[in-house]
């Protein structure tokens, strides 16, 4: 059984579904974004940590905290990390533990017990990326089962330079993902968003097999999350395709 696993990623590819139906299961941990900096004092002030004069905080609390608020009963922790942030994370726990400093898979064992990993991407690049303009411009980037049609911030309007800008940005995140993997010799299981998009709960199965967990008895997957895509991310698309293709 995994002790503990990291979900790698890039945005829009469907990190929140996995994450939220990941966490049904209740024995693969509570997956969330506890290490992407800009939400640190958030999660800090949400988890009661004690803070400096300056607000700041040790960083060993920080992910003690997190590891907490991350495993279920089992045991098992669990996070999501996208490209960018992972470097932040190996930065800053190699001020925690400098006899690792050079060691990226090494601090990560040491922080969160042997760690395994999870590698979502998306084979559609320009859907994804499109994807993404658009939640950039609404700032909508998720919509819960439960919840309320969330209103836009902004009208969304059609980028052909937003569009291939992020799309080399994918591109070169992917790149990165898959050196990074290969310089550490990690092998980790590997989840298209196609896949699962057409089938949620068995993606979530074959991730809890990857990590040699079993769903208990009784116990059902639900995602918590609704799809966004629509025919206004269909219509972008055709008119990139009709657009690129005229130059």
């Amino acid at each position: 059984m995994a002790e503990s696993y990291l979900i790698c990623a890039t945005r829009r590819t469907g990190s929140s579904l996995l994450c939220g139906l990941l966490e049904s299961t209740a024995v693969a941990g509570r997956p969330e974004s506890y290490f992407r900096q800009p939400d640190e004092h958030t999660w800090a002030a949400e988890w009661d940590m004690t803070r400096s004069p300056d607000r700041g905080f040790r960083y060993a609390d920080f992910v003690a905290a997190a590891l907490a608020a991350g495993r279920t009963d089992n045991g098992v922790f669990a996070a999501r990390v996208m490209w960018g942030t992972l470097d932040e994370v190996v930065e800053k726990l190699g001020a925690v533990y400098p006899d690792l400093a050079d060691d990226d898979l090494g601090l990560l064992h040491r922080a969160f017990g042997h760690v395994r990993f999870v590698y979502l991407r998306r084979r559609d690049v320009l859907a994804q990326a499109v994807s993404w303009l658009r939640a950039e411009q609404t700032n909508v980037w998720y919509q819960t089962n439960l919840s309320e049609q969330t209103r836009p911030e902004q009208q969304p309007h059609f980028d052909l330079g937003g569009i291939q800008g992020i799309s080399r940005m994918i591109e070169e995140h992917n790149a990165a993902w898959e050196q990074w993997f290969a310089s550490v010799g990690a092998q980790p299981h590997r989840v298209l968003y196609e896949d699962l998009d057409a089938d949620p709960a068995g993606v979530t199965h074959g991730v809890l097999d990857s990590l040699g967990l079993e769903l208990p008895p009784g116990n059902t997957i639900v995602g918590r999350y609704r799809r966004l895509a629509d025919e206004i991310n269909t219509q972008w698309i055709d008119r990139y395709r009709t657009e690129t293709a005229e130059r």
